[in-house]
């Protein structure tokens, strides 16, 4: 497999430069785009499709900071989704608790302007821990980053579940 970041010509580090993987992006699909193979054999339509796939998931991928980020730690051989390894920080996972509760009350409530209050502090929550995942990367703490990955998934569904409750209540 193909590492991504050298798909489009990048360095591989979670701080990148989200216009040139954007151009980069816009050249590899038009190098590759079905439409240019519409007259060659099966067997290269095929692979013009497998090569615009991956191309596709790469973006994906490194456009994102928490698919970037778990990328970046799969490629140090690190699954930060492994079912097997539980371990959280407590005090996280109080919080987690904490803010679920939060938002099933103000579900309950119909209350916007609290909502709004909650999708607030989950946008700055998830700038906070974006920033962190960068610093982990620059001090090389693996741990800490794949612990900061597991928090910046949670932020972000529970983002997509108040924005979901917004789009509900209005």
């Amino acid at each position: 497999m193909q590492n991504y970041f050298e798909l489009f010509s990048l360095v591989p580090d979670f701080d990148i430069n989200i216009t040139k993987l954007n151009t980069q992006y816009q050249q590899q699909v038009a190098k590759f785009h079905p439409d240019k193979f519409a007259s060659s054999s099966d067997k290269q339509k095929v692979l013009a499709l497998q090569n615009t796939s991956l191309i596709n998931t790469a973006f994906e991928t490194l456009k994102s900071p928490l698919s970037r980020a778990n990328y970046l730690l799969e490629l140090n051989g690190i699954n930060v989704f492994d079912e097997k390894d539980t371990q959280m920080n407590v005090d996280f996972l109080i919080s987690q608790i904490e803010l679920r509760e939060s938002l099933e009350a103000i579900q309950i409530a119909k209350d916007e302007s609290a909502l709004d209050t909650f999708i607030k502090d989950i946008s700055n929550r998830i700038k906070d821990n974006v920033r962190k995942i960068h610093q982990a990367f620059i001090d090389k703490d693996d741990i800490k980053n794949k612990n900061m990955v597991r928090e910046l998934k949670f932020y972000q569904q529970l983002q997509q579940q108040a924005n979901a409750l917004m789009d509900e209540l209005l």
